[in-house]
Order: C-alpha cells, then structure tokens, then sequence
C-alpha cells in the first residue's frame, strides 16, 4: 500500500486566496490544512505560505499571529518550505515596498519594484519561464512555459538560488530556492497544467523528506 501524502499545512495570516491554493494541492493528491495556529505550523510535514497584497501588512500580520518563529524554525529544521507569489517575497531579507520592512530572512536578498518602464505595473497576466538551474521543483517543467503572474515587486535572489526566471521589462526571480526553502513569484494554482507539476513536485520532495 502507498503511503499517503503529507498534510501540507498552508499558513492563513489573512491576505491569501487559501481555498485556491488549498483546492490545487488537493487536485494533486496532497491533504492540505488551512490553519492560522502557530502549533499547526510547528508540527507540519510541510508548509505552504501564499499571499496576496503588501509586503508589510503581511509582515505585521505574520509577526502578530505568532507564525514568524514557527515558519523560521521549519525551515531550520528542514521542513519543506513553499513560499508563493507575496509569499516568495516574504521568505527575503527585505522588500522596499511602502518604505521598506525585513522578512522572514530565510533566503538571502531583496525585494525591489520592477524595473519596467513603459509597460503597466502590477504585471498581470501571462510570462513564460525560462530555466535557470536543476531543482527538484521544476522538473517536468520545460523553457517556455507560460505561467501566471500578479505582482509589481521582485525579489533579487542570491545567483545560486535563482531556479527560473521571466520578463516584464526586466528579467525577475520566478523561481528560487536553498535546500527545503523554495518559491514561486507566479501563481501555480492559475497557471494551468505546468503550475499543478510544480506543486506535484513540491509535495513529492515533502513525501520524501517525511520518509
């Protein structure tokens, strides 16, 4: 008998379309747990860390709930670790974003506004990914893509963490990770039969480190 998937819990700090997120994960045969309760995000196989908005605000909610030391404890422990679209961005350093705030610091480097002139921020809509290093999380996935993006801010990874990238004016992170930490800056609950790989990939390097 196979054994099952890991209950991936999927943090709620309350700027996140969750249920999308969650209804993805379980399109891939994974369980997935809403949960706001910083002991849930402690005991998870592995977490999941959407978001949608302003980087500060979701700081301070993050900070305010009690789910900054157990998403940091996670991924020091290992714990696979996906951060999506304002969720990748929170897993940096910084984001200059509204004047400027600290993230969570788990993977090294910057958010920054898109470099992007004459062309309309939020960049919404269709890019297609191109390649950057070997990972777990992107195998299946072939240059060219396309996926679905919503943001006007980018992170700017350290070179070794850069998995994939796309173009909006300039060239941006799309894709990062260091060990367990990982990220999309897209969405791959809208981004068709390449963003369900990706999350596929996800919970079977999450089945994997559970075994």
């Amino acid at each position: 008998m196979s054994a099952r998937p890991p209950k991936l819990t999927i943090a709620d700090y309350g700027m996140g379309n969750l249920r999308s997120v969650a209804k993805a994960f379980e399109h891939v045969g994974a369980r997935a747990l809403v949960s706001a309760d910083p002991a849930d995000l402690a005991s998870a196989p592995a977490i999941v860390l959407p978001g949608v908005g302003a980087f500060p605000e979701a700081m301070r909610e993050i900070e305010r709930r009690g789910l900054a030391e157990p998403i940091r404890a996670a991924a020091a422990a290992g714990t696979p670790l996906l951060g999506i679209c304002l969720g990748m961005q929170l897993l940096f350093d910084s984001s200059a974003e509204h004047g400027g705030s600290a993230g969570l610091g788990l993977l090294g480097g910057a958010v920054e506004r898109l470099d992007a002139p004459g062309l309309k921020l939020p960049h919404i809509g269709w890019a297609h990914l191109r390649r950057e290093a070997d990972s777990p999380l992107t195998a299946g996935i072939d240059d060219g893509e396309p996926v679905y993006f919503v943001h006007s801010y980018a992170a700017r990874p350290r070179a070794e963490d850069l998995l994939a990238s796309a173009e909006h004016g300039e060239r941006f992170a799309a894709v990062v990770g260091c060990g367990a930490v990982l990220g999309t800056q897209f969405h791959p609950e809208k981004s068709g039969a390449a963003g369900l790989r990706m999350l596929a990939n996800f919970v079977t390097a999450a089945t994997a480190a559970r075994a």
